[in-house]
Order: structure tokens, then C-alpha cells, then sequence
């Protein structure tokens, strides 16, 4: 039987099996190398790098066939822990991890995940966190290309122990964010503003008399010798994002792109959501075993009068949403709904 003949290829054939091959996969070999910087505040060692970036790069660089390598500037290296969303936009960084509450009152409806009493379990509040805040982060945060968001939940630790809300008034607190700063100040506190690397400092030198604080992250950061008492209730969440400056992501090839895009997604925001708060939380079980240090437990009725001391906390941030042309009390309500939908509610 004869061969059939081969027709060879024409170039305008070979070209659309290039491009169907190179939108089918992950990055090529041929892709230019492109290097990420991707500067945070915390210290090197802590739990984050283990349990969220390590990972995250790690697969970058895997499924990008290593032509995007991740070099981490941790510490503060690179700046400020207030400053690392514009480190972001300006492109001093590639990639920040920020804290948006550093920057009280500049993204309103980010910070509705901050409410007091809000979020319970880290990984699913995480997600839903994620989840409801992406529509908004296309206006709110326009100037840097969204990643995902995440989040710890956090409680209040002092040098004496604190049961009822009314303790608060005279005493000088450094706040996790903004809207904690909010609350403290509503229930007559004195607020210390100071990042979460500089609290040991303040604390032990009287600055601070107490500090809201995730409970593992007292230990990593030290703050376990200066605080002895912890308050047992999920007083509030801190939210973090990680975002990405827009020129940094322009240059990278389309096959590049796609492996970032499919590192920012809510899956993302529940892994890490899950594996950082987790190991957060497992903080408390470590003071209670540690000599020295008191879990102070609430009874119902003291639980039920923080939350209600705090309320208005919530009709505040309604009306932020509201002057930012969202209607807060909606919003608010759909956060709710994601937050019990994914297990995530306090």
C-alpha cells in the first residue's frame, strides 16, 4: 500500500497550532524570565511564609515552568507595614501583602470585614470575605491589579485581665486596623497607632497598656512577654490583601498572565484564609499551656454586652458604604449571607 504524502505545513497553519498550544498550556520554556518582588512586613520565620507565600510561589514558579521566580523582601524591607499598598501601585514592589486597615478610612467597603463579632472561622470567612469584596476591589482598588483576599481573626490582650467593655474606658490600646480603632475609641479608650512589628516595643514601655492580636502571632512577634492576660472571644478579623503592581503584570507574555490569574483566585483566598487562621488560632491553646499567662473566659451575659456595646461600630460602617454610593445596609447583608454560606460566621 502506498504512503499517503504529508503536506507540510503553511504559516498561517503552524501559527494557529502555536497559539492554540500556548492558550491549551501553562508557560513555555520560550517565556522571558520575569522576577517578582514580593515584599512584606512580617518577620521572615513567621507562620505566613510556611503556611501562604512559600507556597503560593512555589507553585508559581512551578506552573509557570520556572520563567517567574518570587524573591521575598520580608521585614519591612522595602518599606513601611502602612505603605506597602502604594509600594504596590508605585511599583516599588511587584507584590505587597497589606493590611488595608493601616490606612484608616481609605477603602470604606474593604473594611466591612473588620466589624466587630463578624467572622468566625478564618478559612471560610476568608473565602467569603474574598468572595463578596471582588466586585467592589475593581473601583476601590483600581490603581493595583486585585490578587485575593484573606483574613485572621484576632482578640484582645493585656496586661490585666478584662471581662466587661466599660474596662476599656481610660485604658491606651493599640488597634489591629481601623474599624478596631473605631471601637476602642467608642468604648473610651486611648488608641496607640503603631504596626504590628513595633507593639512589643510599646507595650513593655507603657505606651500600650493592651493589644488586639491574633493569638499566635502574639508569640511569634514576641508580645507574650510583655501581655499575660487574653480575653477569650473573636473580638474582630484583620484583612489582608495581596495585590500586584500593573506594569509589573503588562510586561509578563499571555501564557505568564494565565498562571498568575490562576494563583488569584478565591480557591487561593480559602487555602491560605484556612491554613494561616488555623495556625493562628492554634496560638491559644499554646498560651494556655504557658506558664504565667491567663485565658480569661466570658460568661453569656458579658459576651452578649461587648456586642451590644459595640453596635455601633456596624451603623458607621453603613454609613461610610453609603457615602461611597453603595447601599451599606445591602452590602453588609450580602457579607453576612457569603459569611454563613462558606462557614466563615461568628
Amino acid at each position: 500500500m502506498k504512503t499517503p504524502r504529508l503536506r507540510p505545513l503553511t504559516l498561517a497553519t503552524a501559527v494557529a497550532l502555536a497559539a492554540v498550544a500556548l492558550a491549551a498550556g501553562p508557560a513555555t520554556a520560550q517565556d522571558k524570565p520575569a522576577e517578582l518582588k514580593f515584599a512584606h512586613w512580617l518577620p521572615a520565620a513567621h507562620p505566613l511564609f510556611r503556611t501562604g507565600f512559600e507556597p503560593w510561589a512555589k507553585s508559581v514558579e512551578a506552573a509557570s515552568n520556572g520563567s517567574i521566580k518570587i524573591a521575598f523582601f520580608p521585614a519591612q524591607q522595602l518599606g513601611k507595614a502602612a505603605d506597602h499598598y502604594d509600594m504596590a501601585r508605585d511599583g516599588i514592589a511587584d507584590m505587597t501583602w497589606v493590611n488595608p486597615g493601616y490606612q484608616a478610612g481609605r477603602f470604606p467597603l474593604y473594611a466591612a470585614g473588620e466589624l466587630p463579632f463578624l467572622t468566625g472561622k478564618p478559612g471560610g470567612a476568608s473565602a467569603a470575605l474574598d468572595a463578596w469584596y471582588r466586585p467592589y476591589a475593581a473601583k476601590e482598588m483600581a490603581d493595583v491589579k486585585f490578587c485575593f483576599a484573606h483574613l485572621h481573626v484576632g482578640a484582645l490582650h493585656s496586661k490585666k485581665p478584662i471581662t466587661e467593655p466599660g474596662q476599656i474606658r481610660g485604658m491606651k490600646i493599640r488597634p489591629a486596623n481601623g474599624t478596631v480603632a473605631q471601637t476602642m475609641s467608642l468604648l473610651g479608650a486611648t488608641n496607640v497607632q503603631v504596626s504590628a512589628p513595633e507593639s512589643r516595643d510599646a507595650l513593655e514601655k507603657g505606651v500600650a497598656d493592651a493589644i488586639t492580636f491574633p493569638w499566635n502571632s502574639i508569640i511569634t512577634f514576641g508580645i507574650d512577654k510583655a501581655v499575660k492576660f487574653h480575653t477569650d472571644f473573636r473580638l474582630y478579623a484583620a484583612n489582608f490583601v495581596w495585590v500586584i503592581n500593573p506594569g509589573w503584570y503588562g510586561k509578563l507574555s499571555t501564557a505568564q498572565k494565565q498562571v498568575i490569574d490562576s494563583h488569584c483566585t478565591n480557591d487561593w483566598a480559602a487555602k491560605v484564609g484556612a491554613a494561616w487562621g488555623d495556625n493562628e488560632d492554634s496560638g491559644r491553646e499554646k498560651l494556655e499551656q504557658t506558664a504565667g499567662h491567663t485565658i480569661v473566659k466570658l460568661t453569656p451575659a458579658q459576651l452578649a454586652a461587648w456586642k451590644t456595646a459595640v453596635e455601633p461600630i456596624y451603623g458607621n460602617w453603613i454609613a461610610s458604604a453609603n457615602k461611597a454610593g453603595i447601599n451599606g445596609a445591602q452590602a453588609l447583608e450580602a457579607l453576612r449571607k457569603e459569611l454563613a454560606a462558606r462557614g466563615g460566621a461568628n
